[in-house]
């Protein structure tokens, strides 16, 4: 039952990346979209070895090196429970550069990038996957001796969506802005979606699979909790209201902040009230767009689809909310002190921090991540694939 619990979690969360691919299609100018779903699914794919071969091993100090009968039984489990327990995992893993996508899209070579994907989910996401959710380094239990608790993330704000808001940011400064996107003079020009539908097709797939996501982190059928299932329903409609609200009906800022309320409920969401999580979601809408319009427009930070103030800073916001409304005082389940999360959830933020600039910057001063000035006009999808979306209009 838990091979097969944990199967169906796995494929929910695998159905995600169609979500990401299609919010990306939706968000690119027409002549990037087939880049866009590209590298979405060839992310995953380079993300499966590296995550194979390296990072399960990093993360968890487990190997696949071994006859079929013992990896039946790695850790005494049985029926193979370790092995769809690495699938589940991947997908999380996986998550990183479908993250990181969305901000670097419609510049960024495509070589390079996977390039990047196999360090980051080799060896950086991996890295500090394994202090908080396998106590690797004796991070946890530092924690718990100095601030009365160990971090929480029970599904991810920080440990998936914030490493990976943030590990955008470094790839978004290196890369640098969209040609045309900003003025001499500081304006700022323009760049429409080329399809709001597929967009909100994209949103609409990853608010189904999110329930796959935060559900199914559970591990087994007896550990699961409705709880869960309530928490994220009701910050996922915190989000979207919120976004609807203050970014006055915009069918881009409504889709994805569905999305914000999902990424800030799921560290917390087996321990927090359902009231406390509407309210976590509704600060996670409203922190998207006005997040979103304060970088694009005042930080000049081309970031396409906003996945530094949508993973980055709402899964901070979701670290950080668990340590408060996770405790018995706000009718939370409890074992969680602020101190802890929050020294959790800053710790996550600076590795990605640092890991992102690293990786692209050692990327980019040696065989570059950018289109050249004339393949970036062209866009990537002939530049890079030699097809366009629709090439019999382009007869």
């Amino acid at each position: 039952m838990d091979v097969f619990f944990l199967t169906m979690g796995a494929a929910m969360v695998l159905a995600m990346h169609a979500g990401f691919a299609f919010l990306e299609v939706g968000t690119v100018r027409k002549k990037n979209q087939v880049n866009a779903l590209v590298r979405v699914i060839t992310d995953f794919g380079f993300s499966t070895i590296a995550y194979f071969f390296v990072g399960f091993a990093v993360a968890y100090g487990i190997t696949f090196f071994a006859p079929v009968p013992e990896l039946n039984i790695i850790g005494d489990a049985k029926n193979g429970y370790e092995m769809v327990h690495f699938f589940f995992l991947l997908t999380f893993a996986a998550a990183i550069p479908a993250i990181i996508s969305g901000g670097i899209t419609e510049r960024v070579r495509f070589w390079p990038n996977v390039l990047a994907t196999v360090l980051l989910v080799g060896l950086v996401y991996p890295f500090f996957e394994g202090m908080i959710w396998a106590g690797n380094y004796g991070y946890q239990a530092w924690l718990n001796t100095n601030f009365g608790a160990e971090f929480h993330d029970f599904a991810g704000s920080v440990v998936v969506h914030s490493m990976g808001g943030f590990l955008a940011f470094g790839a978004v400064i290196l890369l640098g802005a969209r040609r045309g996107r900003y003025n001499k003079d500081g304006r700022v020009n323009a760049i429409l979606p080329s399809n709001i539908p597929f967009l909100a097709l994209g949103s609409w797939i990853l608010c189904v699979g999110w329930f796959g996501f935060n559900v199914m982190s559970a591990g087994t059928a007896n550990s699961a909790s409705g709880l869960v299932a309530m928490n994220s329903l009701l910050a996922m409609v915190g989000g979207l209201i919120a976004a609807t609200i203050v970014g006055k009906s915009d069918p881009g800022f409504v889709h994805n902040g569905a999305l914000a309320g999902l990424v800030a409920v799921c560290a917390g969401s087996d321990i927090m009230h359902p009231i406390s999580s509407l309210f976590v979601g509704l600060v996670a809408g409203s922190v998207f767009v006005v997040g979103f319009t304060f970088m694009q427009n005042k930080l000049k930070i081309d970031d396409v689809l906003g996945v530094i103030p949508l993973h980055g800073i709402c899964g901070a916001w979701g670290g950080i909310a668990a340590g408060v409304f996770g405790t018995t005082s706000f009718g939370g389940a409890g074992g969680v002190t602020f101190l802890a999360q929050l020294m959790g959830t800053l710790t996550g933020v600076a590795i990605a921090l640092v890991g992102g600039f690293l990786v692209y910057g050692l990327i980019k001063a040696t065989i570059g991540i950018r289109l050249s000035e004339e393949d970036e006009h062209m866009g990537a999808d002939l530049a890079i694939h030699q097809i366009t979306a629709n090439p019999e209009e382009d007869m």
